[in-house]
């Protein structure tokens, strides 16, 4: 029997104490021979990231597994070919390597140098990783090699500066005979997603080139195709797509669409693609939500690859084994192996242990709302299998504005989605102009009008919303967190549409 009973007073099986005490995000994960390695946070833990993998916890109790090069992190932990973890450790920076079957890490870097390391990868002996050093209030980068062998922990000469002169670095990838050192570089005030460049160094010579990108052009994630081709993403056209770059600075695209391909680096590591051993292209496609394709440049196609999954991101390959991370509106976001001979996803590690009865799980719908400019949303409508509202009544919604603000919503499940959407209480993800995921006009919207902009997206989308019927003008709220925050605090204060708001460590004076 279905109960009728007045929005927002729907009784849930999901309670607060269950949304504060679930969950352990996973943040990715690698292959390690066959089997599987992963990072995920533990809130239960003092909110320490910890590496593990099926048989358990590959790092013990309280190490602590997070970069804070560019303050964001990212690309914090390895695996050597012997089974050696390499990490950074969170309280000190300090680049760690934990042999296989040991419990006690040693050393890499030395301590008390201001030195913070991320991006880390492993090649033959050494560590490569961007460098960030805090010198007397004066913070330097570049790209370093740091030996395996624990010899730079207490001699700084045992680290070796192989690139620099950027404020910023990221993605170092040498080319396949070791000869030259190709990354990404831009500078102060430049964020990576209003432009950077894809600089080669020779290695013999010391010499840098300038390959592609400027500061009205962002280009990341290089990938060596052999000695002298890399491929890369670049927003050239007005949309991140796929490239190849010559040393000699030639420049062709490999697939042009009006989508990305490519995404706000907030932190090192990123990878929205990689090659197949037959030439193609596995990418991640966004367009508001995120899909999977293969695209194959010799003959211009591009095919879908058929997934559950509305958020991807990408992880490293294994034969015909892929590692995923991500979800939908109805499957919580997790690690998973597809396998692209059979198309099967198999989950490894998922954020939460269980989800709601689908009954009180939303189901995410993406709309389009025009006002002064097309906003993108994704709406969550109430849903409890055991309550319906009386008839005429309009339900309350939330309007959620995200961060950055060039993050983005994708339209997966959340559970603090779920508890109030089993209340009778809907909710708006909102995609205000900034918003990756939409092409670079709709990102510049926000330039010079932050606080202007973004707030009337979020009003245009929540009127739309009452405009249509499908929620009640004088219950509507807003909720948002850092820049998200500060669009909370301006709508709240500049305007009367919604009767509350919550604004989460908002950018305030």
């Amino acid at each position: 029997m279905t109960t009728i009973s007045p929005y927002g007073t729907w009784r849930s099986p999901i309670s607060a104490r269950d949304i504060a005490v679930s969950g352990h995000p996973v943040e990715g994960g690698c292959w390690v021979g066959d089997r599987v390695w992963w990072c995920e946070g533990r809130p239960d833990e003092g909110g320490r990231y910890v590496v593990a993998n099926a048989v358990g916890d590959v790092l013990p109790m309280p190490w602590n597994v997070r970069s804070r090069v560019h303050e964001y992190g990212g690309g914090a932990w390895a695996v050597t070919a012997d089974r050696a973890l390499v990490f950074v450790e969170f309280s000190d920076q300090r680049l760690y390597r934990l042999d296989d079957g040991d419990s006690n890490p040693v050393p890499l870097t030395p301590a008390d140098r201001g030195f913070r390391f991320g991006d880390i990868s492993i090649r033959g002996s050494e560590v490569i990783a961007v460098r960030e050093a805090h010198t007397d209030g004066v913070v330097t980068r570049d790209i370093v090699a740091v030996q395996l062998d624990g010899n730079g922990a207490d001699d700084e000469a045992g680290i070796r500066s192989l690139a620099s002169g950027s404020h910023f670095l990221a993605f170092p990838r040498f080319s396949p005979d070791g000869g030259h050192l190709a990354w990404i570089g831009w500078e102060h005030p430049q964020m990576p997603w209003d432009g950077t460049e894809l600089r080669v160094t020779d290695l013999e010579t010391g010499g840098v080139t300038t390959l592609a990108g400027s500061v009205t052009e962002s280009v990341l994630q290089p990938e060596w195709v052999d000695d002298a081709t890399l491929t890369m993403v670049s927003d050239r056209s007005g949309w991140w797509n796929l490239y190849s770059a010559t040393l000699q600075g030639e420049v062709t695209a490999l697939h042009s669409e009006d989508a990305e391909f490519g995404g706000a680096l907030w932190q090192l590591g990123a990878r929205s693609y990689g090659a197949l051993d037959d030439a193609r292209i596995l990418a991640v496609r966004t367009l508001g939500d995120e899909r999977l394709v293969i695209l194959d440049p010799t003959v211009a196609s591009s095919e879908t690859v058929d997934l559950p999954l509305t958020s991807i991101r990408l992880g490293p390959r294994h034969g015909s084994r892929v590692l995923l991370t991500g979800g939908s509106s109805v499957l919580c976001d997790g690690l998973r192996i597809l396998d692209l001979s059979d198309g099967s996803l198999t989950d490894v590690r998922l954020d939460i242990d269980s989800m709601p009865v689908p009954a009180y799980v939303p189901i995410a719908e993406a709309r389009t709302f025009h006002g002064t400019r097309d906003v993108h949303t994704f709406i969550y409508p109430p849903r409890n299998g055991d309550f319906g509202a009386p008839v005429g009544e309009k339900p309350p919604y939330i309007a959620v504005v995200h961060g950055g603000p060039t993050g983005r919503h994708t339209g997966s499940y959340s559970p603090i989605y779920s508890y109030f959407t089993s209340r009778g209480i809907g909710i708006i993800d909102v995609n205000y102009g900034g918003s990756t995921g939409y092409g670079r006009e709709y990102r510049d919207r926000l330039r010079g009008r932050w606080g202007v902009v973004d707030v009337e997206d979020v009003i245009t989308a929540v009127q739309g919303l009452a405009d249509a019927g499908l929620a009640d003008p004088a219950r509507l709220a807003i909720r948002g967190g850092s820049a998200g925050g500060f669009t909370v605090l301006a709508a709240l204060t500049r305007s009367t549409v919604f009767a509350a708001g919550a604004s989460y460590f908002g950018v305030s004076d």
